[in-house]
């Protein structure tokens, strides 16, 4: 087989993954997650909802996170090897991140909320860059966000979400053209809600260190999945492979 047939089946099958329904058990976790936020403060909560809103208004705004051109003139294998590198160092440094922080307990634990949230994002600018997507377009930052939100919605909402991404070029035209007209209380609320266990249990001292590490090398390998097959489906469909 082919690499893009590989990639084609591989990326029918993540298709198939966004449309299932909730399961039962998305259910239970949701009401434990209930329980484990209705223990940390509210001041906490507070903050990850302002690390969320400025790190959508740079996105949309400023240009803090592209770090070079789209990639010209290298095949879809060639631009997942480079993807595959630049996950794996994203990676180490979010578990380095996450232990270190970790262990400091609840007033360090805050700390990496968004050092975390500022390394995913500049993940998701390297991939769209490394697909050869001008990130400088207020459609393509829309995309990434859009990307976010996939990745970190609970299953009641991935589908419609997914939807979004699966139909970008039909979709993009509802979206805000200015960054002002974002809804981020939404998409905030989103991502709060997502932020599982293991990343607020790193919250409590010493053994903080532990939930940290596995929290981020979890939650980057998730985000680079979903933004790995999103670009994946808009590439094919603009080849006429899907």
């Amino acid at each position: 087989m082919d690499y893009e047939s590989k990639v084609i089946k591989e990326n029918i099958q993540w298709q198939e993954e966004m449309k299932k329904p909730p399961k039962s058990s998305s259910i239970i976790a949701k009401s434990i997650q209930n329980k484990v936020n209705s223990m940390v403060p509210e001041k906490v909560h507070e903050i990850i909802t302002d690390t969320i809103k400025n790190m959508i208004k740079m996105v949309l705004k400023g240009s803090e996170f592209i770090s070079s051109k789209p990639y010209v003139s290298l095949t879809l294998k060639e631009r997942e090897y480079l993807i595959d590198e630049k996950v794996k160092s994203y990676r180490k440094g979010g578990v380095i991140a996450g232990a270190g922080i970790g262990a400091g307990g609840i007033i360090l634990g805050l700390a990496d909320f968004p050092v975390l949230v500022s390394i995913k994002i500049k993940l998701l600018f390297d991939i769209a860059l490394i697909y050869g997507f001008d990130v400088t377009n207020l459609n393509e930052r829309l995309y990434i966000l859009n990307i976010f939100k996939l990745a970190f919605s609970s299953d009641e909402k991935r589908r419609s979400v997914y939807l979004d991404v699966a139909n970008w070029e039909e979709v993009q035209a509802s979206f805000p053209n200015n960054y002002e007209d974002f809804d981020w209380r939404d998409f905030q609320q989103e991502y709060r809600d997502y932020i599982d266990i293991s990343k607020m249990l790193q919250l409590l001292p010493v053994v903080g260190a532990a939930f940290g590490a596995a929290a981020n090398y979890k939650l980057l390998n998730r985000l680079s999945y979903i933004a790995k097959n999103a670009y994946r489906l808009r590439i094919l469909k603009q080849k006429g492979l899907l």
